[in-house]
């Protein structure tokens, strides 16, 4: 089984705009070519080569190249990976114990493998996805709240 690593990948700011330069490039490629499954690139390290790479995988880049582009981390880790309570509470970007109390409480759906807990990267997804949507409607809420008092 493979180690999941799960540091995210930065570029330094002078690539920003050759990035997001690649970026359109690439949008401009998929917006123009929607029927088109397979996708070749040509790499031009030393000798021409030609790639041909699924349409998902391509897509896939043009995500990576807009949060690289703004200047965020990126991390690649498969749905089906299975995160130690370290990697999942620092992907969630909070403490470990904070974390462990949301598996406890059944917030998070997880496993035991001996005595350590691993959770699936897809159930992590799925809470955070969750816990967006809670947030956006106390959100919306307080601000239907503060409008009917006068407050905004």
């Amino acid at each position: 089984m493979t180690k999941t690593d799960i540091r995210p990948v930065t570029i330094p700011p002078e690539q920003t705009a050759s990035t997001n330069r690649a970026l359109q490039r690439v949008r401009s490629y998929l917006e123009a070519h929607k029927d088109r499954r397979e996708i070749t690139v040509t790499v031009e390290d030393g000798e021409p080569e030609q790639l041909t790479l699924p349409r998902e995988a391509v897509e896939l880049l043009a995500g990576l190249l807009a949060h690289l582009g703004a200047g965020r981390g990126v991390s690649v880790v498969p749905a089906d990976a299975e995160l130690t309570t370290q990697q999942a509470a620092d992907m969630l970007n909070v403490s470990r114990p904070f974390l462990v109390g949301l598996l406890n409480a059944g917030e998070i759906e997880y496993r035991n493998v001996g005595t350590h807990r691993r959770i699936k990267a897809s159930s992590l997804v799925e809470y955070k996805q969750q816990d967006d949507r809670r947030r956006r409607a106390a959100a919306d809420e307080l601000t239907e709240l503060g409008q009917e008092m006068g407050l905004m």
